[in-house]
């Protein structure tokens, strides 16, 4: 009687242990399920999802084949529209459930633990709408469009919390490609930028600002965007073009450089290789034939290259540049007037020649 008593027992005990540990042992089995996708899923999240309207989009996706079983592992990691991070995911095949759900929850920096990042480039930005063009190059990558950027980046309150006027605020955007999330907003790629900026201006570069004789580092990108607009394609003249500018600066002469000027038409003038005095008479700020000094910002958006070019300068006495009078993209360079006369009229007849081939 007593074994039997005994016998009964355990078997109740087993059956009452088997009965309790039943959900979890097939909670794990669920969990271990693996995704039926046979290659790599590019998956967006763009909107907050319940738990519920992921399982569903990624069962039409056909990443998953068992919604039920994909619910019963997500409310048990308490999965739900608060911690489903928003963001651009790349689904590898054969991945578990729990891994595919631990890889879209939001993390304590504020992304998902899968989220991928996006390579974002802007450069060839120029001309009065500089900062439209970095946001239409950037809004393809990112989820932010290019009509919300522009209308953050234009606001004038945007510039002025960044200590910028609104016409120094393109110096903030450094020209590079940069790694970005993509539920990216106007603010998080601004505040990005303006943390670029200022690791690039460390004091060692500030010492140089102050020793070729410019205040604040919006300067050295506005003579930088002129060195660039001058000379865009070989680099080894950056410094001298910048070493002649500053002379000019120096002395107290008008940088009176063609792309400034340029610049107060817009996109009237692209495409026109022979500039004309009539298009130099344009009453402009911008315009360093009208005005002494630097412009009241920059004409184009410009990478660390050049502005290491400025506040590294060529040790040369030369103010005067023209084009050389071939397809080298060089330039004759002196700081005598009449010998840049010479060179200007050796240019123009070159390039008389070559038109009319």
């Amino acid at each position: 009687m007593k074994k039997r008593s005994i016998f009964i027992f355990t078997i109740a005990l087993l059956f009452g242990a088997a009965f309790f540990a039943y959900p979890k042992l097939q909670l794990y089995f669920a969990s271990q399920k693996a995704t039926i996708n046979k290659n790599k899923v590019e998956f967006v999240v763009l909107d907050s999802l319940s738990l519920e309207a992921l399982a569903n989009k990624l069962f039409e996706k056909k990443v998953i084949d068992d919604v039920k079983l994909f619910l019963a592992v997500g409310n048990y990691k308490e999965m739900n529209k608060a911690n489903i991070a928003l963001g651009k995911y790349e689904l590898a095949p054969g991945v578990s459930y729990s891994n595919l759900l631990n890889g879209f929850k939001l993390n304590r920096l504020g992304n998902g633990n899968a989220e991928q990042e996006v390579r974002v480039t802007f450069n060839n930005c120029s001309g009065p709408n500089q900062l439209e063009k970095i946001c239409g190059k950037v809004a393809q990558h990112i989820q932010c469009d290019s009509a919300t950027l522009a209308s953050y980046l234009l606001n004038p309150e945007t510039s002025k919390s960044y200590g910028f006027s609104m016409e120094e605020f393109p110096a903030m955007f450094l020209s590079n490609t940069y790694q970005f999330y993509y539920d990216s907003d106007a603010k998080k790629f601004t505040d990005r930028m303006a943390k670029e900026f200022k690791a690039f201006w460390s004091d060692e570069r500030i010492s140089k600002l102050r020793d070729i004789g410019l205040n604040k580092p919006s300067e050295a990108y506005t003579l930088g965007s002129i060195v660039y607009s001058e000379q865009s394609r070989i680099s080894d003249e950056w410094p001298v073009i910048a070493g002649l500018y500053l002379n000019r600066l120096n002395q107290r002469i008008k940088l009176q450089s063609d792309p400034t000027f340029k610049f107060c038409w817009g996109s009237e003038l692209d495409g026109v290789q022979r500039l004309l005095y009539k298009h130099r008479d344009i009453d402009c700020e911008y315009n360093t034939y009208k005005h002494y000094g630097l412009p009241p910002g920059p004409i184009c958006i410009i990478g660390k290259g050049l502005l290491d070019a400025v506040l590294n300068p060529s040790n040369v006495d030369y103010i005067f540049m023209c084009a050389k009078a071939d397809y080298s993209g060089r330039h004759n360079f002196t700081n005598s007037g009449r010998q840049h006369v010479n060179n200007a009229n050796e240019f123009q007849r070159w390039l008389t020649i070559e038109q009319k081939k």
